[in-house]
């Protein structure tokens, strides 16, 4: 029966005696199949085959080459010139660039290594879903053919999110917030805020989950009322244009009528509260691909939601609206705001290496990609990546911009009304107001700070 594989933060100790990794008894071993087992565990199966996916190990355990990255970041003493079983030299070079090229990269992970084998939550240049993808890579079994072709997958992968990185890093998060509603309204749709966008779309639920078909005037009448009690400022026009984006996702089957409106009924796989978000969230975030917007999960969770709660929700409806032509596309989105910012950094020098990440076939089903190929992806790989770092820690102005609370001297310094009042806040992290005791406590706390310095200066 297969095991349970491990939380991707915990990749630096065994997922099957959860001892961590040592040059000793715990050496790491990849498999083809990118899950990293001790080599104790390894010679304790009972069948020749990954514990966690029952995925056939072809090579002998003892052929396999201990992962040095991991070994590195445990701060263990790394084996010098691992011997590898390939067909000839050729390929032993090759794999040894590649090999290098992956332990330079796995050198980002440092910041967030912890005690025990687990990643720990410690400040790190690279955002979690970066060192996420790294893992993915740094878990790459090299010698084998599995593991190669999952390797060029994991870099087309870490360099369609860096492209992201970067183009995230040059927005504006006030101006982008103003850009996407306007996005949204320019195709006759709304979003009223975390709290009322929630209580309007539970309002079309209750009205039609029963399969009843309403014109729109009808249904528009029925959510106003009955949301009015709460949210005074509801109108006709607003709630039409949340139906109106309900109806931009599909979700409504439509049936015409000769010299009469139209009727309107939800589809049966849209009536139940968490579809029907799902398929209007997706909505939003498709609007904002299409006027050319990268929003973070973070981000998507507080303008949405009002808090950050959601991240995993908004990231796996990014991640399915993403498409193979989508990094290319990115690629030209990147360019060009290069061009209208000047480029310091000059990141127009990784478009080659990013458009070879892009050309790279994403189809599951792709032979293994020759040593020549994968040594050219690896080094794409760290040139990408580290082009993201080196902007982070020495051009983002984010990496440097912290709230000034003596900027506003209302900043923080009182509970937000509307969270209060409706339940959620349509500004979000934007907002100026405290949203949680702990946020109102630490600012009160870095005033008297403040003061007290002052007071001794």
């Amino acid at each position: 029966m297969p095991v349970q594989a491990a939380q991707w933060t915990e990749f630096l100790s065994c997922p099957i005696c959860y001892n961590e990794f040592d040059s000793s008894g715990h050496q790491p071993i990849s498999l083809g199949c990118s899950h990293t087992v001790c080599k104790t565990c390894l010679h304790k199966l009972h069948r020749k085959a990954c514990p966690f996916d029952q995925t056939p190990i072809s090579t002998d355990i003892d052929l396999l080459p201990v992962n040095c990255a991991l070994l590195q970041l445990v701060g263990a003493q790394v084996p010098d010139g691992q011997p590898v079983s390939l067909s000839s030299a050729a390929e032993v070079e090759h794999y040894e660039v590649c090999r290098v090229c992956v332990e330079e990269l796995a050198l980002y992970l440092k910041p967030i290594s912890g005690a025990k084998g687990v990643a720990t939550l410690s400040p790190s240049v690279l955002s979690r879903p970066m060192q996420r993808k790294l893992v993915t890579l740094v878990n790459c079994q090299l010698v084998e053919e599995e593991g190669r072709v999952r390797a060029v997958r994991a870099g087309r992968s870490l360099g369609e999110r860096t492209v992201t990185e970067l183009i995230l890093q040059h927005q504006n998060p006030q101006q982008l917030s103003a850009n996407l509603w306007a996005a949204v309204r320019a195709r006759g749709c709304q979003f009223l805020g975390p709290a009322m966008q929630e209580d309007a779309l539970k309002l079309v639920l209750l009205a039609l989950e029963d399969g009843s078909a309403l014109s729109r005037k009808v249904l528009v009448l029925f959510v106003v009322q009955k949301l009015e009690a709460r949210f005074p400022q509801a109108s006709k026009t607003s709630i039409g244009h949340v139906v109106q984006l309900l109806y931009r996702a599909s979700c409504f089957k439509v049936t015409k009528r000769d010299e009469d409106s139209s009727l309107m009924q939800l589809k049966e796989e849209f009536r139940t509260y968490e579809a029907l978000r799902r398929e209007h969230d997706a909505q939003i975030v498709h609007i904002a691909m299409e006027a050319g917007l990268r929003i973070s999960p973070e981000q998507w969770s507080s303008l949405l939601y009002g808090d950050l709660v959601h991240k995993s929700h908004m990231q796996s409806i990014i991640d399915k609206l993403q498409s193979p032509e989508s990094f290319a596309k990115s690629v030209q989105e990147l360019t060009i705001v290069l061009q209208r910012t000047g480029d310091p950094a000059n990141l127009t020098s990784l478009r080659p290496h990013l458009e070879l990440l892009a050309n790279i076939d994403h189809n599951p089903d792709v032979p293994t990609p020759s040593w020549e190929e994968l040594e050219s992806v690896m080094l794409a790989v760290k040139l990408v990546v580290h082009g993201l770092v080196e902007f982070i820690q020495n051009f983002s102005k984010k990496n440097h911009d912290t709230p000034q609370p003596q900027a506003n001297s209302k900043y923080k310094t009182s509970m937000c009304r509307d969270l209060r009042q409706q339940g959620g806040c349509p500004r979000g992290t934007n907002c100026t107001f405290a949203h949680t005791q702990d946020e109102l406590e630490n600012i009160q706390e870095r005033c008297l700070m403040v003061l007290e310095e002052c007071f001794f200066l």
